[in-house]
């Protein structure tokens, strides 16, 4: 069974249109979304909550369709947001004993540990948090009524290096099991590049690619060359290029770069931008 399926979905606002979007996140896999600001990934996840109605198209959340009344499959999703909601004026603990009387499969075992790995105060108000911990909060909640699909949007921002890669070792337990997926958006393509399985790109409401991550790090390579050598290769392979005084770079497709030639890895975040920019023509 797939985790999201999403096909042909369709959202207009004034100025933005997320045009035919299909997804599909495999159970038990991450799908990194990586876009610009204003590219549809906090659209796109609206829509799959429900939150915003769509045009057109179809979504499927761990077999069932998207926009039905149904307690029981909300249960089965953890969600945490840019802007966490929890009550302001509650504590960690506080905020424990209220979902324990919410989600039936509620884990109080599981969300004492959480908040005990991600050093969350349990006695102080969440107003009076730090951006950073009510992340984090909002993770320890998302992670501790037994989900089976976890949905993040923008969840690490605000956390520091040390406390993201506890985090990042926290999501990748959670998938262990078959039956646990992932969808997360974030800026810091770097902790997508290293947890997701599959990576889509979000550009203006399109998407540019939905492809294994690895399969797409093999696809492409950095190469680093004279301007002569660039201009004898087909124009077809390249993807971006940049020329300086000392010679040329071009993120390139390997398998149509001739060979010989020494092609380093790229980044995500170097494939990304080389393909939203030669698309512009920038």
């Amino acid at each position: 069974m797939n985790a999201l399926e999403l096909q042909g979905l369709c959202k207009s606002y004034d100025g933005f249109t997320l045009d035919r979007l299909n997804l599909v996140l495999p159970a038990g896999y991450i799908l990194g979304l990586i876009g610009e600001n204003g590219a549809g990934k906090s659209t796109t996840i609206r829509l799959i909550l429900d939150m915003i109605r769509r045009d057109s198209g179809t979504i499927r959340v761990l077999g069932q369709e998207n926009g039905e009344e149904n307690p029981a499959l909300r249960e089965q999703i953890g969600v945490v947001l840019d802007e966490v909601g929890l009550p302001d004026c509650m504590n960690a603990g506080q905020i424990g004993r209220v979902m324990r009387g919410i989600y039936r499969q509620w884990d109080e075992g599981a969300y004492r540990n959480c908040l005990d790995r991600l050093s969350i105060p349990e006695q102080q108000a969440f107003r009076s948090l730090s951006r950073g911990t009510k992340m984090k909060l909002g993770l320890a909640v998302a992670l501790s009524h037994r989900p089976k699909l976890l949905i993040l949007d923008e969840a690490t921002n605000g956390l520091d290096p040390v406390v993201r890669e506890t985090v990042l070792d926290m999501l990748r337990e959670f998938t262990r099991d078959a039956d646990h997926s992932i969808l997360i958006s974030s800026h810091i393509v770097s902790d997508l590049e290293r947890i997701a399985d599959y990576i889509a790109f979000l550009h203006r409401g399109r998407l540019l690619l939905c492809e294994e991550k690895d399969l797409l790090l093999e696809r492409y390579g950095l190469l680093r060359c004279t301007k002569e050598q660039l201009a004898a290769m087909d124009p077809c392979a390249i993807v971006r290029r940049r020329l300086s005084a000392y010679g040329a770079e071009a993120v390139v497709e390997r398998g149509k770069a001739p060979a010989g030639l020494p092609l380093g890895p790229v980044s995500l975040e170097e494939l990304f931008v080389s393909m939203v920019r030669e698309g512009e023509g920038l």
